[in-house]
């Protein structure tokens, strides 16, 4: 049934390059696929296997959309089996009209890579009509003077068949008057002719019926008639006569309606009535006659519609002269039809990609289109361009077909689709043009990774903020379509503790809104890191880390906390002693408190709330320094106390209160009996300080009780040595030995170590300590009280007779000083 190339396949060598390079060259590789049916085929019968013409297989038919397109679709593609099969009814007559060779042009466009293939159908002609005269009766007037020998020309019949199916021959009914003459026009069609073969008497037979067959070559083979009724009439022995066989002439497509044509002419030898000639088309089909009139008188050709050149390039037209003796003569007119450049260029969009990814490679193919121009020559020679700039281009593949392929980088964040305008002109004078636009759908890919709007976060929390809250937002952006863009958000890194971080912090994986977990501390965490990620959903996965410090702001929050004075265990002031004789400015000691906030919160100042003699000491706004403001009068208590205020700088400002117990006294001897007096009436303690001095007679009791065992325990060993000891340090406090912290300004409590030592008298006095004593703590020994000794704790007192370790002793020195 028919051959195709695509069965000849390339070698495998350039197994990359060729495959590409195939449709571009395949014009010049192969010639078309071709076919040939019988005209009127039924519906639904086998052309021929196109799939395996093409080189494809069973599978391959519907996975690469194998089709076939033409102007008027006459045949269809079995999707299973390949098969080129008959959709419409094939009349060669009607679509190929008079053409000897009736080819039908198709195209089989195959996709995955988009591909197209040449189709000819040869549709081969059968004897489906019979010959068919215009009239079924033909009229003649033949004179009877005729000689025999002269001949009428009769109509034609009409086969539209062609080669052997049309028509063959004429035959006429036996008869004794006329016979046939089949005789070759000049275009190679057949005509008949009537010859007179015996003289005719009009007064023995004045009319003759006759029968005209018309036979095609067909097996078997079909016939038409027409029936011949010829009057006689008196002589009438001239025929016409034209000045020619055949006219030419040419005509523009563009010619309106009304336009002459030409004028043909003929004379006849006779004269009178006889000579008189009419002239009238003869065998032309109705439809010449609607678009030519011929004047009967005058033999004027005339237009009476708009002719058109892609419809008729030509018209052949028999003209008859008859005169009124039914003598006629025929000639030829053939009218040639000049084409006008009055047709645009027609576009057909043939194939077109549902889907272009925005990374595809320049050269890809996204559309085929074919162009047809209906005039010839120069006026139907179409060029393609696109009228503005666009990432493609057109290339030309073969026979009016192009490929519209793309020609730069593609951006679907920029561009998502493109409105390409392809315009198609012709080379006529002046030139027309067509254009068509597509819209090609740019299919997005995962090539954007999120961008946040801002390089860094910084983010100021007040501290005790509710757990729960937002604390911040980031927000990325990804210009990305669909899941390609969708974005989530999620805590990579930090600078806490990753076992914390999510006590701390969480972030919603939608919004990018940061919560905290809890209330922060800004005296516990001043400030922490986070590293933010947004990622999209694209596979694969693109993302970014954008940083966001967290700084905890201060609030006043805390109140000063006093470091000095302390208090006892049971919440009572310390005592401090001042000499008498200090003056003023004399530093007699210093109120040390902290706060835990900062900044402007921590900003302390120190304030006298209450004094005794409100004029004798004087307080430092910002050190807490306590001075004398005067000298000690003598109308002054040796007891003064003052109640001190320490305030932050906080709205609203917290603050906290300190008590100084101040004695004056040069030695701590002398202070004794003032911490025995009766205290203020205003001091709230006094009646704590009535059983402690009821308490230090009792103790005394227990003291000397205690020495009298000791005396006599040394007797007892009187081979043993004196003892003596050094006690430690006892603060002047009740509190027992305990020292507060070291600071760097202020005044510290002051400690004293007391030594009773046995000097054979029945006395006690402060001794100097011997040089093997040792302790971490300060001593105050010997005649000068102020003096102090280091003592290491590691030494052992009991070890030099010169010292006696009295522990009553220590309880009561330690409650005297209190």
């Amino acid at each position: 049934m028919g051959g195709s190339c695509a069965q000849r396949r390339p070698a495998r060598r350039p197994q990359v390059l060729f495959p590409f390079l195939l449709p571009l060259f395949y014009r010049a590789l192969c010639e078309p696929i071709r076919y040939s049916i019988p005209e009127e085929l039924a519906e639904g019968s086998v052309v021929g296997n196109l799939a395996k013409d093409l080189g494809l297989g069973v599978l391959e038919v519907s996975a690469r959309k194998l089709r076939v397109s033409a102007e008027k679709l006459l045949f269809k593609v079995d999707a299973e089996s390949g098969d080129l099969l008959v959709k419409d009814r094939i009349d060669r007559e009607q679509i190929c009209k008079e053409r000897r060779i009736c080819e039908l042009q198709l195209e089989a466009v195959v996709e995955n890579p988009l591909n197209i293939f040449h189709i000819i159908v040869v549709v081969e002609d059968i004897n489906d009509h019979a010959p068919q005269f215009d009239k079924d009766e033909i009229n003649l007037e033949i004179s009877e003077s005729v000689s025999p020998g002269v001949g009428t020309i009769l109509d034609l019949a009409k086969d539209p068949d062609i080669s052997m199916n049309s028509l063959s021959k004429y035959q006429l009914s036996p008869n004794e008057y006329f016979s046939l003459v089949v005789k070759d026009n000049s275009d190679g069609g057949k005509y008949p002719e009537l010859v007179l073969k015996k003289t005719l008497d009009r007064e023995t037979q004045s009319a003759h019926y006759l029968v005209l067959t018309a036979l095609d070559g067909g097996v078997p083979p079909r016939s038409g008639t027409a029936q011949i009724r010829i009057l006689v009439v008196d002589a009438n022995d001239n025929p016409p006569v034209f000045s020619q066989d055949v006219y030419r002439v040419s005509l523009g497509e563009d010619s309106p309606p009304g336009t002459s044509v030409l004028m043909v002419s003929a004379s006849d030898k006779d004269e009178g009535f006889n000579a008189e000639i009419t002239y009238s088309f003869f065998g032309v089909d109705d439809k010449v006659q609607h678009v030519f009139s011929l004047d009967s008188t005058t033999g004027s050709i005339i237009t009476q519609q708009p002719l058109d050149f892609e419809d008729v390039e030509r018209y052949t037209v028999d003209v008859e002269a008859k005169d009124r003796g039914s003598l006629s003569a025929r000639c030829k007119v053939i009218i040639e039809i000049l084409d006008k450049n009055d047709n645009n260029p027609e576009i057909t969009i043939t194939s077109l990609s549902d889907e272009i990814l925005e990374d595809s490679h320049p050269g890809m193919v996204v559309a085929l289109f074919k162009t047809r121009d209906r005039d010839s020559r120069e006026n139907g020679e179409v060029t393609c361009n696109l009228s503005r700039y666009v990432p493609f281009q057109i290339h030309s593949s073969s026979n009016n077909y192009y490929k519209l392929v793309t020609d730069g980088t593609l951006d679907r964040e920029q561009t998502p689709e493109y409105n390409v305008t392809i315009t198609a002109t012709d080379k006529g004078k002046p030139p027309l043009s067509s254009s068509i636009t597509i819209t090609l759908h740019i299919t997005d890919v995962n090539d954007n990774a999120p961008v946040f709007q801002q390089s860094a976060y910084l983010v100021h929390v007040p501290e005790n903020n509710p757990p729960g809250a937002s604390i911040a937002q980031v927000s990325a952006s990804d210009p990305d379509l669909g899941p390609n863009g969708h974005v989530s958000y999620s805590i990579v890194a930090s600078d806490l503790e990753p076992r914390t971080l999510s006590s701390y912090v969480s972030v919603s994986a939608q919004s990018g809104v940061v919560f905290a977990q809890r209330a922060f501390d800004h005296e516990q965490l001043r400030a922490f890191q986070l590293t933010l990620q947004a990622r999209d959903q694209g596979s694969p996965a693109l993302s970014a880390n954008v940083s966001l410090r967290v700084l905890v702001g201060d609030r006043n929050d805390n109140a000063p906390r006093v470091l000095y004075p302390t208090l006892g265990p049971d919440g009572s002031a310390l005592f401090d002693t001042v000499p008498r004789a200090a003056q003023p400015g004399y530093l007699v000691t210093k109120v040390v408190a902290v706060d835990a906030d900062s900044g402007h919160n921590a900003w302390l100042s120190y304030h006298v709330l209450q004094a005794s003699e409100p004029g004798l000491f004087s307080l430092g706004l910002r050190t807490g320094e306590v001075r004398t403001a005067r000298a000690l009068g003598d109308r002054d208590a040796a007891r003064q106390r003052l109640l001190v205020a320490v305030r932050d700088g906080g709205q609203p400002p917290l603050s906290a209160t300190a008590t100084l117990l101040l004695v004056f006294a040069d030695s701590l001897q002398e202070a004794l009996p003032d911490l025995s007096d009766r205290p203020m009436p205003s001091d709230p303690q006094a009646e704590l300080q009535f059983y402690l001095v009821v308490a230090l007679a009792l103790i005394s009791v227990l003291f000397l009780l205690a020495v009298i065992l000791a005396i006599a325990l040394r007797l007892r060993r009187s081979s043993s040595p004196a003892a003596g000891g050094c006690f430690g340090s006892v603060l002047c406090s009740k509190s027992g030995p305990e020292i507060p912290p070291n600071y760097s300004e202020g005044t510290l409590p002051y400690s004293y170590n007391l030594c009773v030592a046995h000097t054979g008298k029945t006395e006690f006095n402060f001794l100097k300590c011997s040089e093997p004593l040792h302790s971490t703590q300060d001593i105050v020994c010997g005649d000068s009280p102020g003096a102090l000794i280091p003592l290491q704790g590691g030494s052992n007192l009991t070890s030099h007779p010169e010292t006696l370790t009295l522990v009553s002793f220590v309880f009561v020195s330690s409650v005297i000083v209190y």
